[in-house]
Order: structure tokens, then C-alpha cells, then sequence
């Protein structure tokens, strides 16, 4: 029996996403991350859906020059629908003498799925680079039927008019407000206050409004700041996912294939097995956003705790005065004995071995070659 190791237990992993979300919250969760999900935006599927069927019966009867597949699930729900109304096969049959343009991996993948195969696939995923493409070989006369994606029409369809091109829009579903704002407005807040260990995009319109609620919130510079400190990382789906973060001036984890499988290991590698480690005696000490870890099983430290453990990583194996320690604990107090109570408390969480005193000095992080 394969048991996955819990390389992420202590780690806590934000998911904006609403499509797939539990797929992906599942994947992250196995392996022992705490996941909160805050959709930044919602999906509204099947939009005027007796519309969508006309323009599918249409199509059926007329079919266009060239498909244009700017969605996996986009294209997943067409078929959905055609075969709930029973034309399914029908328009699987008729698309099929048809030239298909997909836009990425993951229209390409639904596609094959439905035993389509694409003759042209957009690998940057956006839709400016199918536009070049149709402009340069030339649309004019053709009949282009567009699948949109959740954002609506970004320009494909007035670009081919333009062109001299006839084009029909299907619409399978759209991108909405969030179903939880409060929701989105609380993760907000916690990540700027380094209450996440990574925050999960999959979609650039996601992406773009989880960072209008930052905005609205003043909390750029603190993200930043979290970043810069590798307290927070920023993980993207792929390239286009990642643009909004990008413009915004971060460099957000991406995996070299535009899968959720895909950034799911690299967040497993990232937070998990390659994350910074500390060697102590007792083994590889691992600081989270709001716990700490000893070879990945977490550790029973508190929060005032964890601020002193934090400043003692710092510099493992350098001495940090009772002062220091009284600068991060909670509250006012100078009292040295407030500080020697947190060391004795911490001591007791992580192991007297790995907090070592030092007489008349203060207190340091014991390292594998002191033993």
C-alpha cells in the first residue's frame, strides 16, 4: 500500500478557485495542508441555455469553417448540454469536419476527449495568439463559431468581424461575483497578516479580482514584504493565470505544464519536501505561517511561541537576548521573566535539546553539529 507521506502538515494553503476546487483542496489536504477555500469569483453555467441549444442546432444544420475552443470546461458543457437536448452525437459527427482551433492544453485535452482532434493549438493559451494566427491565413468569407470563456468575449470575435469574417457566439458559462465575499474579504486579510503559507490561482480572472480586494484593502506592500521574506508564496496554474500577478511586479510559482496536477507537485516539492530546514538535534525543524514542524509532524506551539521560534531561526545557533525576545512577544512587557515563561513553554513544545541557554546571555537555536 502507497502511503503519502504528510510533506505539507502544518502548512496552510489558500485555494481562490471555485472550478475544481475540491479536487484541488483534496490533492493538497492528503498530503497534510489545512486548505481554505475562498472563491474569488463564481461561475454561472449554462447561461440562457435554451440560446445555446439554438445556436447548436444551427451549427448542425450549417457548420462553421472553424470552431474556436477557448475552454476545457467551456467545451465540456456544450456537450453536456447538446446531449441532455439529444444531438450530442450529432454535433460531435459535424465538428468533425470541422477545423478546430483550441486555445491551450486543457481545450485540447477536452477535446480529444470527445474523440476531436484540433489542427491547431495555441500553446501561450491566449486568445491573442489564435487571433494572429486566423488574421495571417485570413478569415475573410469563413464562418467562425467561438466558445467563450468565463470572462465573455476578449476581442476574438470582433477582430474576425473586422476581418471580414461571419462569427456565431456560444456562451457556456460566465464568470460572477463570488458566492461568499465576506469570505474573500477575510482571506484577504489573513494572508496580508502571514496567516497563509501559499495562495492558489487557476484562473487569471480569478486572480485579478482576489487582487482588487488586496488593493481595496491597502495590503500590497505586506503581501510584498511576505513574499520578499519567502514567508508566502504565490503559485499560478499556469502563464496566463499568472499575468495578473506578474504586472503587479511578483514572480509567482508556476509548473512547466498548465496542469492542476502539475501545480499541485510543485507545491508538494516547493512546501513540503525542498522547503527550508533546520537541521536541530531532534531533527529537521520547518517554520509555517502559523505552526512549526519537526520532520513534518507539527508541534504543539503556540502563537507567542512561534514569534520567539521565528526570531531564534533567524540565526540558528546565535544567541538572541532576553530583550530581543520581549521586542516580538505579545504585549508591553520588559519584565525578563516573561521571557525566560515563553523559552520554558517553547522548550517543552519543541524540545529542550533544541533551545539551548546561554548563560548571563540569552538563548539560541541549537544546530546537528552541536551534538
Amino acid at each position: 500500500m502507497n502511503v503519502l507521506r504528510p510533506v505539507l502538515a502544518g502548512t496552510a494553503v489558500l485555494v481562490t478557485a471555485q472550478r475544481r476546487a475540491e479536487e484541488l483542496a483534496g490533492a493538497l489536504q492528503r498530503r497534510g495542508a489545512e486548505v481554505t477555500t475562498a472563491s474569488s469569483l463564481g461561475v454561472e453555467s449554462h447561461i440562457d441555455e435554451a440560446g445555446l441549444l439554438a445556436e447548436t442546432r444551427r451549427l448542425l444544420a450549417d457548420p462553421p469553417d472553424v470552431l474556436v475552443v477557448t475552454t476545457g470546461i467551456g467545451f465540456r458543457g456544450w456537450l453536456d448540454t447538446a446531449e441532455a437536448s439529444g444531438v450530442g452525437h450529432d454535433l460531435v459527427e459535424a465538428l468533425g469536419q470541422t477545423r478546430i482551433v483550441a486555445r491551450g492544453p486543457k481545450a485540447r485535452g477536452a477535446l480529444q476527449a470527445a474523440g476531436l482532434t484540433p489542427d491547431w493549438v495555441a500553446e501561450s493559451e491566449t486568445s491573442a495568439e489564435i487571433v494572429t494566427l486566423l488574421l495571417t491565413e485570413g478569415v475573410s468569407g469563413l464562418h467562425v463559431a467561438v466558445q467563450h470563456h468565463g470572462a465573455g468575449d476578449d476581442g476574438i470575435e470582433s477582430a474576425l468581424q473586422d476581418a471580414g469574417a461571419t462569427t456565431t457566439t456560444l456562451v457556456v458559462y460566465r464568470w460572477g461575483p463570488p458566492p461568499d465575499p465576506e469570505a474573500v474579504e477575510r482571506s484577504v486579510r489573513i494572508a496580508t497578516c502571514g496567516g497563509f503559507d501559499a495562495v492558489v490561482f487557476t484562473s487569471a480572472p480569478g486572480a485579478s479580482a482576489w487582487f482588487e480586494v488586496v488593493e481595496r484593502q491597502d495590503g500590497l506592500d505586506a503581501l510584498q514584504h511576505l513574499v520578499a521574506a519567502r514567508r508566502l508564496t504565490l503559485a499560478a496554474v499556469g502563464p496566463v493565470t499568472a499575468d495578473p500577478l506578474m504586472t503587479r511586479g511578483f514572480r509567482p510559482l508556476v509548473p512547466e505544464r498548465s496542469r492542476l496536477g502539475a501545480l499541485v507537485r510543485e507545491l508538494i516539492v516547493h512546501l513540503g519536501e525542498d522547503a527550508a530546514a533546520i537541521e536541530v538535534p531532534d531533527g529537521q525543524l520547518r517554520l509555517h505561517a502559523t505552526t512549526a514542524t519537526l520532520d513534518h509532524t507539527i508541534l504543539p506551539v503556540s502563537p507567542s511561541g512561534l514569534a520567539v521560534l521565528r526570531l531564534l531561526a533567524e540565526k540558528p545557533g546565535s544567541v538572541c537576548t532576553r530583550e530581543q525576545l520581549l521586542d516580538v512577544l505579545p504585549g508591553d512587557s520588559r519584565d525578563p521573566h516573561t521571557a525566560e515563561m515563553a523559552v520554558a513553554r517553547l522548550r517543552d513544545a519543541v524540545g529542550r535539546s533544541t533551545i539551548r541557554t546561554v548563560v548571563k546571555r540569552g538563548y539560541r537555536l541549537a544546530v546537528e553539529e552541536d551534538t
